[in-house]
């Protein structure tokens, strides 16, 4: 039996050195590679990823316990995203296991459909985003919001502030921007405005029982199938919270769908009721078999405030912690803003100052500012595919059928290969040429996905991160608590793990006019 244990504890020392020499990962015996899993997870899991990938040229298979389904191929190759995202696209759905873990949640909705589902879905609201009647509507939700609820909620903090302790003079930045963004996407979607971001930061249970549901179901990423279908079964723990969470999120689709039909039968038309995505997709309806269903229709609507709640806020608040570390970015944003502004005035402007949409549209160096965060945080850290027939990417790694592939959209922002030796630096200059703004391939920058699963709402995300952080430094200082940690949370989308903690100042009036008088 010594013999045996010494020679066991040889067999791994050595194991472990010759992994650690090639910078790949221990695959233990019983356990693979877990538990170095789960030391990257108390750390930075996309940090780990990163270190892993690049001591791996970018592609590595991991290794789970036996008899698990934790097996998959992770890759942050350009060559790789771009095989799976668009040339051999069809062999690379969602698949099975992506499905099952999200099915409670968003059953047959765009997010997690493969299919004749998907296409289907995807045409009708391809259709709608690009209609000149959404894109006004969704505008002037956004104008509403951010001027009647986001300012007035940072100056009222900047109010509370002064006469509190200073410990009590900061704001949860990320909070109020996923409030924003919830609101904005529900009137989107469903035409209905759940006021999260009215005065006092009310608590709406719809809101929190979204969010609820959706930690929950990450839950399922990370906990072997078999575990969390027993946690199913017995509704106890996370799956205990999701079974409670999802009646709540049905009850209010339930009730907002019925509303809407009720509508629609009495005569009044999709063209007076509203263009909101709902009303989009059931008046398409001709009944099951030719149109949504009401579950159809319930998945459409929840599939489309996932994207459309965490990404833009998720990616502010990282634009905001960014630009508290380089002031002089932030000197050239409010510069370029305050040039729009003297354009206004001189042909005739005043009174409070609401940016139009071919205005923000002129905010190049912005476009390249939150387009250099989103490289460094994409909303979206890493996203999931699973192999239908056995294949080869570019790159040499073969791939059996049923194999799930993981690529690693953070680690891509940190390959020097891609972006230079500044890689981690943030400079929204490499976006720039001649002053203005030129995008990269979506299979370098892949923030919005790429090929036919392209984010259809890339350009209003755009729009509405830039309409907000211009209103906002237009006329605040954002300064970050220096005592704050940030880090990232292990979700599908990349929150902060503590928030944003910030203290909200007015910008200086003449540190505006002197911008202005830069631009006469």
């Amino acid at each position: 039996m010594l013999e045996l244990l010494v020679a066991a504890v040889v067999f791994v020392v050595i194991n472990s050195l010759r992994q650690k020499k090639r910078r790949g990962l221990p695959n233990w015996p019983l356990v693979g590679m877990l538990p170095s899993l789960v030391f990257g997870i108390k750390e930075n899991i996309y940090e780990w990823l990163t270190e892993i990938l690049q001591g791996q040229n970018g592609t590595f298979t991991f290794r789970g316990p036996w008899f698990t389904n934790l097996n998959c191929v992770v890759t942050s190759d350009p060559r790789n995203l771009e095989y799976l995202l668009k040339t051999n696209f069809p062999n690379f759905p969602k698949g099975d296991y992506f499905r099952g873990a999200v099915s409670d949640l968003l059953g047959d909705g765009i997010f997690g459909a493969d299919g004749d589902v998907w296409r289907r879905q995807r045409k009708t609201a391809s259709l709608e985003f690009h209609s000149a009647k959404f894109r006004r509507m969704t505008a002037d939700s956004l104008v509403d919001l951010v001027h009647a609820r986001l300012l007035p909620v940072l100056e009222d903090s900047i109010i509370r502030a002064k006469s509190a302790a200073a410990s009590s003079s900061t704001i949860d930045l990320q909070e109020i921007l996923l409030r924003l963004t919830f609101d904005n996407v529900c009137t989107i979607a469903f035409g209905v405005d759940p006021g999260c971001l009215s005065s006092g930061l009310p608590e709406i249970p719809f809101a929190r029982a979204f969010e609820d549901a959706t930690e929950a179901t990450i839950a399922r990423f990370v906990t072997p199938t078999l575990v969390w279908k027993a946690m199913r079964f017995f509704g106890i723990g996370s799956e205990g919270v999701l079974r409670k969470s999802i009646t709540e999120v049905d009850d209010f689709a339930r009730e907002v769908i019925r509303a809407r039909k009720m509508e629609l039968s009495s005569g009044r038309g999709p063209e007076k009721i509203g263009s909101d995505l709902l009303t989009v997709f059931m008046g398409l309806s001709n009944g099951e078999k030719e149109g949504f269903s009401e579950k159809l229709l319930r998945d459409v609507c929840v599939n489309l405030i996932l994207p459309g709640r965490d990404t833009s806020s998720v990616a502010l608040s990282w634009f905001f912690w960014l630009l508290s570390g380089n002031p002089p970015v932030e000197e050239k944003i409010v510069e370029e803003i305050c040039g729009i502004v003297r354009e206004r005035e001189e042909g005739g402007g005043g009174g409070e100052f609401i940016f139009r949409a071919e205005e923000v549209k002129k905010m190049e160096y912005l476009h390249a500012a939150v387009s250099e965060a989103l490289r460094l945080y994409p909303s979206v850290p890493v996203d999931h595919k699973e192999v239908l027939e056995d294949d080869e990417f570019p790159d040499g790694t073969k791939l059996k059928k049923g194999t799930k592939v993981v690529y690693a959209i953070y680690a891509m922002g940190r390959t020097e290969s891609i972006w230079g030796e500044d890689y981690r630096e943030f400079k929204p200059e490499r976006w720039l040429r001649d002053g203005r703004f030129m995008s990269e391939s979506a299979y370098k920058f892949t923030a919005f996905n790429g090929g036919p699963r392209l984010c259809l709402g890339k350009d209003f995300a755009y729009y509405q991160m830039k309409f907000v952080a211009a209103s906002i430094l237009y006329r605040y200082r954002v300064v970050v608590d220096e005592n704050h940690p940030v880090v990232p949370k292990m979700a599908l989308t990349m929150y902060m793990k503590y928030g944003l903690k910030v203290v909200i100042r007015r910008r200086d009036p003449l540190e505006i006019e002197k911008y202005l008088k830069l631009q006469s």
